[in-house]
């Protein structure tokens, strides 16, 4: 059988691809520790610029493997048998330097909408659907969902979201920017590769940096936030990748970072 998380890397974006297609790729324990150890290879290079998080088969992700609740007689271990992987990588995403990049297709439900939700960016295809779905199997959302959605759409709609648990279409997903972009589904894989590589290719600490005062931004007093920012703006100063904006500013040509 081959991963349930496929790892590729090349050219600074490492593409996590989930890969039970046939399974509507729903997370159930192999899955999410296949998640786990898939975002800890793709961290271990050192190369790795963006995290693409994408999906084979018709769906992105349906949600977590209901059946396997079903089966279990303990229901506690089960759920925590596949939240905790799956927590464990989304932590390791959101502490990295890298920038995670979803691209999204098909289904988007549940634990799918909350790892959309929680990655940097996010881009869906004009097929795509979504749904936070929890509501219906009597459970508050996980993966991150409740942590992000609130600060993405403001609390009242992501209550609406999680306690109505209504399917939403891809141009309502932008219009709330749930998602950064919309394209047609044949579109989907070139347009979400051709922001990764521009990503990839801008400064890395200087995206780093960005990364972390933004996701810190809701949480730290103003005057420790622009103690962050300049301090941010100092070390990115001191950098090779600096000087090298600052000459092809001027010199009116592309820079081209070497993260130094």
């Amino acid at each position: 059988m081959t991963a349930a998380v496929l790892v590729e890397s090349a050219d600074g974006i490492a593409r996590l691809t989930f890969n039970r297609p046939e399974r509507l790729n729903v997370i159930d324990v192999e899955m999410a520790e296949a998640f786990a150890a898939a975002v800890e290879t793709a961290l271990q290079d050192a190369s790795v610029r963006v995290i693409l998080l994408a999906a084979e088969g018709r769906t992105f992700v349906a949600g977590g493997d209901l059946a396997s609740f079903r089966r279990a007689d303990d229901k506690v271990a089960a759920a925590d048998a596949i939240i905790g992987p799956m927590h464990k990588g989304l932590k390791r995403l959101a502490e990295a330097p890298a920038i995670s990049l979803c691209a999204a297709h098909g289904a988007v439900a549940g634990a799918g909408m909350s790892i959309l939700s929680f990655a940097d960016l996010a881009i869906a295809s004009d097929d795509a659907s979504f749904n936070m779905a929890y509501a219906r199997v009597g459970v508050p959302p996980d993966c991150g969902g409740s942590w992000a959605l609130p600060r993405i759409v403001g609390l009242r709609r992501a209550l609406e979201l999680a306690l109505l648990a209504e399917t939403i279409d891809a141009s309502e997903a932008l219009r709330l920017g749930l998602v950064n972009r919309v394209v047609p589904r044949a579109l989907l894989e070139e347009e979400a590769l051709k922001i990764a590589t521009r990503l990839a290719k801008a400064a890395p600490v200087a995206m780093a940096k960005t990364k972390m005062l933004m996701r810190g931004a809701f949480t730290s007093a103003v005057g420790e936030h622009l103690d962050a920012e300049q301090c941010g703006f100092t070390t990115c100063a001191a950098t090779e990748d600096f000087t090298e904006a600052l000459d092809a500013f001027f010199g009116k040509r592309f820079p081209r970072f070497t993260g130094r």
